[in-house]
């Protein structure tokens, strides 16, 4: 029987997260079929998703009314709810974290409030509640890579919390996401605890870059470059997770058994219609990486997608192009600034119209108590 091409990617080393959950899913059996037979390795969570999946179904309302009639606030009520299928998810995972190189995978992420992405002690203060409610090993706790949010990071690291840093657009704010990570852990060594079992990811959102950068090629005469900047940032990115965990600073804790943080690629559907809809997966497929992709993505990679080593050919053409942005005058940090708050706003839209759903259905329930 030919491999499933999703299955192919694991080919060459590289984990595909789903980036999806509902309780459908989880009750209809196909989580677990996405398992057994996709090799799906992890699952990403976030407020847009949940709004999806509360708003569109019944499948919450006897859990809702019953955490209104316990005088639960909306956002009280809606992790009650995330944290109970973000436990099941786990569940479901956990022979994938438990097989040979126990915590390579199987890890399921939920994320902090939106809310709280400016804010570093609102943020540690949830990363911490959650951590805590979920009560699984393999659980990543989603935090912003915000400026406000990396002491948050590196606090977290230091407690021993898996942490998804979520929300990433430029290779500068990466390194300090990758120096937090590290930072955490050396302070947790220093304190004598161990190192060994704890796991954090990186994600970088690739299509958000072409779609605002793609309009302003055009207007600078480059056209040929539509594309091929998020697919160049990731290259780069990847250069600078290669350097800095053989680094001389990484080695010691490597040598106790600390993981690197590894690249996640997330916002990996193909927003642009001209472009292919497994563009952001095949041109990043490389080891030690992550991908989570949207279930129309994962289907439309099983049927047509092409599984090959990728994310380290053309590096000279992946430099160039970043060299012919600068020098045209579009400035990357500036871009990946504006990226970043309009990420954080679309973010907390979807979770403001899932704390009035929870309301509205709150409010029906107690009426009818």
């Amino acid at each position: 029987m030919e491999t499933n091409n999703v299955k192919k990617i694991h080919e060459f080393d590289q984990s595909i997260w789903l980036d999806f959950i509902d309780r459908k899913i989880m009750d209809s059996g196909e989580l677990q079929k996405l398992i057994d037979e996709d090799g799906v390795r992890g699952l990403t969570s976030n407020p847009a998703i949940f709004e999806k999946a509360i708003s569109s179904g019944s499948e919450y309302d006897e859990d809702i009314k019953r955490l209104a009639q316990e005088g639960k606030s909306n956002e009280d009520i809606f992790y009650g709810l995330a944290v109970a299928d973000i436990q099941r998810a786990a569940d479901l995972f956990k022979p994938v974290y438990e097989e040979e190189v126990r915590g390579a995978d199987g890890y399921v992420s939920l994320e902090v409030s939106p809310h709280l992405a400016q804010d570093m002690e609102g943020t540690l203060r949830q990363a911490r509640a959650l951590w805590k409610a979920v009560g699984r090993d393999n659980v990543m706790i989603k935090i912003p890579g915000t400026a406000e949010c990396l002491p948050a990071i590196r606090q977290c690291i230091s407690d021993g919390i898996n942490i998804n840093v979520t929300l990433l657009f430029g290779l500068e704010r990466y390194e300090a996401v990758i120096d937090a990570y590290i930072s955490g852990l050396e302070e947790r060594d220093r304190a004598g605890q161990p190192i060994d079992h704890i796991a954090s990811v990186a994600s970088f959102f690739l299509s958000r870059i072409d779609v605002l950068i793609d309009p302003m090629l055009d207007e600078k005469g480059l056209g040929d470059l539509k594309g091929e900047v998020a697919i160049a940032s990731a290259k780069k990115a990847y250069e600078i997770y290669k350097r800095e965990f053989s680094s001389d600073r990484f080695k010691p804790l490597a040598a106790k058994g600390a993981n690197p943080q590894r690249l996640l690629w997330a916002s990996t559907s193909s927003k642009d219609p001209a472009f292919s809809d497994v563009k952001y997966v095949e041109a990043l497929i490389g080891p030690k990486t992550v991908n989570t992709i949207p279930m129309e993505t994962l289907e439309a990679f099983r049927d047509h997608g092409q599984a090959d080593f990728r994310l380290e050919t053309d590096m000279d053409l992946a430099t160039q192009t970043l060299n012919r942005i600068e020098q045209a005058g579009i400035d990357l940090n500036d871009i990946s600034q504006q990226l970043e708050e309009e990420g954080i706003e679309k973010f907390n839209k979807p979770y403001d119209k899932l704390l009035e759903a929870i309301n509205t259905q709150k409010e029906k329930s107690l009426a009818s108590a």
